[in-house]
């Protein structure tokens, strides 16, 4: 219940976007802090969360975020202008950080290991249920009933939900004696925020202005300083000696690269539809619907091979089907039929559901029990970053390969180019997602091959 209410609730206010707009009687540039605050709340507070549930305990934390959010929304539902609705979404935010850090460690605490895999699968398939059911639902809500209601639908599933948190998630006490490292949780939030907020408004500033390159330099100094706080506490916020797990590390960077190159390709494709391919918006929904259905089906089912044979090598094939998806999306051209779109997506959706859920089986598998709500937030942070730099690094490729093949800087933006260019520009910015979904590849084969050694070492 949980996850669906995150993910629908992610999806289904984009939606709403023009609407507000016109209910508000405002500009776009107002009415996009409406996702912006939730997204950047989210993000900033999603490992402080997890390491508050280990230090307080997972359903207590989980409990309160899935009551925060529901609140939230009802209160989202109520707002009174555009500038209470971004009030309300920070609340919001603040309850799905909860709920996002921890659902995963509650998972992986209360299933045994052989079980795993599966359990965090069938999560994987309520994920592309929410991302599927979030654009459908809301534009019916809009157009039945208002915008209020896109919030208003979250409350009967947050009542059920923390109904079913009281009654069926088990109360496990935190081990005694931990501490909560608030200064570096302030360090932590002020470096991802800063992070964040470059990687969002260097997309229209530009990403050399001075105020990015400002931020970009407030994130690294803070995110250096966290980690020569975390080194000498005595109760760090993160203990960083845990990223010398191999399995860990390799799970997390591989996600991180997997989301980067997933993130840059749904953005660019609603563009390819409707300016070289001319659907209309409903049938770009329908289409971009092929990833996430994909992802679905065979989630679960990846969740339990990897449970019978081994994550490794579950994630080592999905990110090999991706990488071949992604090399198939490079021959899309101004003539592509839907077929055929549809042909080159499938294999993307597939290598996604069959590399998720092993992936994250393996970067759960790898924490103690102490750090299971810490390394449940990594997991979530490591999604979150990866859809953000994804965004913005292959949105601004795509835009500065299609001036270039254009011959003019389009001051208007990319969609103003003839289409071949367009067309010219998407393969560049494909290209370079088929390099990053290649790296990770490469890091989980090299962990395949040194695992093969080091077993016919001890033979």
């Amino acid at each position: 219940m949980g996850v669906f209410l995150a993910t629908i609730d992610a999806s289904i206010v984009n939606v709403a976007l023009p609407t507000l707009v016109r209910s508000f009687d405002t500009q776009f540039a107002v009415v996009q802090w409406v996702p912006l605050a939730y997204m950047l709340t989210l993000a900033t507070l999603i490992l402080s969360m997890g390491r508050l549930g280990d230090v307080r305990g997972k359903k207590r934390v989980y409990l309160t975020g899935m009551v925060v959010f529901t609140a939230g929304s009802t209160l989202c539902g109520l707002a009174p202008t555009v500038y209470w609705l971004i009030l309300f979404r920070v609340l919001q935010g603040i309850g799905a950080s909860m709920m996002a850090a921890l659902g995963a460690a509650i998972v992986t605490e209360a299933f045994p290991a052989t079980e795993r895999g599966k359990a965090l699968g069938t999560i994987g398939g309520i994920v592309s249920i929410g991302i599927m059911t979030g654009p459908v639902l809301g534009g019916l809500l809009i157009d039945a009933v208002s915008w209020h209601w896109i919030f208003f639908v979250n409350i009967p599933v947050g009542v059920v939900g923390t109904l079913m948190v009281l009654r069926v998630v088990p109360m496990i006490e935190p081990a005694a004696g931990q501490r909560f490292d608030i200064v570096g949780a302030g360090l932590l939030f002020v470096g991802v925020l800063c992070f964040l907020l470059a990687l969002t408004l260097g997309q229209t500033l530009g990403f050399g202005a001075s105020r990015i390159v400002l931020l970009f330099t407030g994130s690294v100094v803070a995110l250096a300083l966290f980690g020569y706080a975390e080194l000498s506490c005595p109760a760090p916020m993160v203990n960083l000696r845990i990223f010398g797990h191999g399995a860990l590390s390799v799970g997390l960077v591989s996600g991180f690269l997997a989301f980067v190159a997933t993130a840059g390709v749904v953005l660019l494709m609603p563009f390819y539809l409707e300016n070289v391919l001319g659907y209309s918006p409903h049938q770009v929904g329908v289409l971009l619907a092929v990833v996430p259905v994909s992802a679905g089906l065979v989630s679960p089912v990846a969740g339990t091979l990897s449970d019978r044979f081994g994550t490794r090598s579950i994630t080592t094939l999905g990110l090999a089907v991706m990488l071949t998806g992604y090399l198939s999306l490079t021959t899309l051209h101004a003539d592509t039929t839907a077929l055929g779109y549809v042909a080159r997506f499938f294999p993307v959706g597939l290598g996604i559901g069959i590399f998720q859920s092993p992936n994250n089986s393996a970067i759960m598998g790898a924490a103690s029990r102490h750090e299971l709500g810490i390394v449940s937030g990594l997991l979530s942070i490591t999604r979150t970053l990866g859809q953000t730099s994804g965004i913005a690094v292959v949105g601004a490729l795509w835009a500065a390969r299609v001036s270039r093949y254009s011959g003019v800087d389009f001051t208007m933006g990319p969609t103003r180019s003839h289409t071949q260019a367009q067309v010219l520009g998407l393969h560049d910015a494909l290209s370079a997602s088929v390099l990053v979904v290649g790296l990770g590849l490469a890091m989980n084969l090299g962990g395949l091959v040194l695992r093969r050694l080091r077993r016919e070492r001890r033979s």
